[in-house]
């Protein structure tokens, strides 16, 4: 028989832990995948609600930067800084004319970087109303007077996003 103070030779095995306490049991691991699960199911219209927001907070300042560009582009002409045609109103004749800019004196200026894209369509496409449209037109005129989305989805807000 071996003494206690004796050390371990290499063939003595160490004692095995008790099977039935050792790891998790199939039935803890279920409850543990349908928590994991209900708190899944819990997040995903939260993050659906987070992205639409972040989504129209995109929309409004887009449409803010655009329209007033449009604006400055109107100071300038009335200001007499570039000649604009007489049916114009001296709004621009389109989104592209205030990204390419104008010539003032001796130098270029330019309105916008660029044309945003729409977040709610996922296009640079914009509907346009002229001066000489309707107010419930899409658009069709000589220059651009407002701005709005193509979208026709609804905001959380419950409005039209085409009549933002």
């Amino acid at each position: 028989m071996r003494s206690p103070s004796k050390p371990r030779c290499r063939g003595d095995v160490a004692p095995i832990a008790d099977p039935f306490q050792a790891g998790l049991t199939l039935v803890e691991l279920i409850i543990v995948v349908a928590i994991v699960g209900i708190l899944a199911t819990a997040v995903l219209p939260i993050a659906r609600f987070q992205i639409k927001r972040a989504k129209e907070k995109e929309l409004r300042y887009d449409l803010w930067t655009m329209r007033d560009a449009i604006d400055h582009y109107k100071d300038a002409a009335e200001k007499g800084g570039f000649q604009t045609k007489i049916d114009s109103f001296n709004y621009p004749p389109d989104l592209q004319t205030l990204v390419d800019g104008v010539d003032i004196t001796t130098k270029k200026v330019r309105f916008l970087r660029k044309i945003p894209i729409d977040p709610m369509t996922g296009q640079p496409d914009w509907a346009m109303r002229s001066m000489q449209d309707d107010p419930d037109s899409d658009g069709g005129g000589e220059n651009v007077f407002d701005i709005h989305s193509k979208s026709d989805k609804t905001a959380l807000d419950g409005t039209k996003y085409n009549t933002w």
